[in-house]
């Protein structure tokens, strides 16, 4: 009985590609494939491990060859210079050659001890599901800026109830048929990701902290993934701006029928700082207009011009 039931669980084993997405991690990666080692036999019937290093400033290069020489499952991938996270993981998704895919990444926040927790939240019949931290490890700021940067996110992506938008992730790979054209440098694979499905979900996941280095995403960063989404993705800002320009022209007109009481009853009218806070908000409503229609030009003038997301300069996969 228990060898039939062992050989059920070989059967429904599915197989998978783990794209890691590198960038200055050559102390980390021996243990990320040391313990990728121990967990994906257990948990896929076949696999295969895409390190996509994204213009690293040590030697993750050299560690990935190494790597690579070592373990036949890993497909090393090495781009001309730094391109981003999100592009570089574009870049490790197109190569995934298993019909499913899971993205983590390259610090060991995220175990891959917790990937079957995604495999059974996926089995249910998600398309993509999440793995959320039980608690977020960082400092309230970074924090809360990336809890706000999610909630755009996931509005922009039409699936309110899932805002718990992280790295680490599993969904089917012909996903990508979807935007399998795209060759925008401005990349957010969850946005894309959202052009194939609406069957989200999100499973919690115990995350560890950083075992070396530091993260790359600072304040400002989280601020322009955020501004990103909304002007790359989404017509919210420029409805915001007509909004806002409906409205300053009714304030506009009601100063105006202010004005004209007054001097009807008063026989006076407001002085110079009346007119001059008048003519700040104006313009200043033009300006904020004007540079929402801005970021728009720019992300057209990105898209015409045909830069690609990414350029790989070297790449090498292990036959198995």
């Amino acid at each position: 009985m228990q060898s039939t039931i062992n050989m059920t669980i070989k059967k429904v084993k599915p197989n998978c590609s783990i794209v890691v997405p590198v960038y200055n991690s050559e102390e980390s990666l021996p243990f990320l494939a040391a313990r990728l080692e121990q967990v994906l036999p257990e948990v896929a019937n076949q696999f295969e491990v895409i390190l996509v290093n994204d213009g690293s400033r040590d030697k993750s290069w050299d560690v990935i060859l190494e790597l690579a020489a070592k373990f036949p499952w890993i497909h090393a991938i090495n781009l001309m210079r730094n391109s981003g996270q999100h592009n570089a993981l574009l870049c490790g998704i197109r190569a995934a050659k298993y019909e499913i895919t899971i993205t983590l990444d390259d610090d060991l926040q995220q175990p891959p001890e917790e990937i079957h927790k995604l495999l059974e939240k996926f089995d249910e019949g998600y398309d993509v599901v999440y793995g959320s931290p039980n608690k977020l490890p960082h400092e309230f700021w970074r924090n809360f800026s990336s809890r706000f940067t999610k909630r755009i996110m996931a509005y922009v992506m039409g699936i309110p109830n899932v805002i718990n938008i992280g790295p680490f992730r599993i969904f089917r790979t012909d996903l990508q048929k979807a935007f399998a054209s795209y060759q925008s440098p401005n990349v957010i694979i969850d946005v894309l990701l959202s052009w194939g499905t609406s069957k989200f979900a999100v499973t919690p996941v115990d995350e560890q902290p950083r075992m070396y280095g530091k993260s790359n995403y600072t304040f400002g960063k989280l601020a322009s993934a955020a501004f990103l989404v909304l002007t790359g993705y989404s017509t919210v800002p420029l409805r915001f701006a007509s909004m806002l320009g409906f409205a300053v022209t009714l304030f506009g007109v009601a100063v105006f029928l202010y004005v004209i009481i007054r001097y009807i009853l008063q026989g006076s009218l407001p002085g110079f700082p009346f007119l001059a806070s008048i003519i700040t908000i104006f313009s200043g409503a033009q300006l904020f207009t004007l540079g929402i229609i801005g970021e728009y030009i720019a992300s057209i003038f990105n898209r015409s011009t045909d830069r690609p997301p990414y350029v790989i300069n070297q790449e090498i996969e292990n036959t198995r």
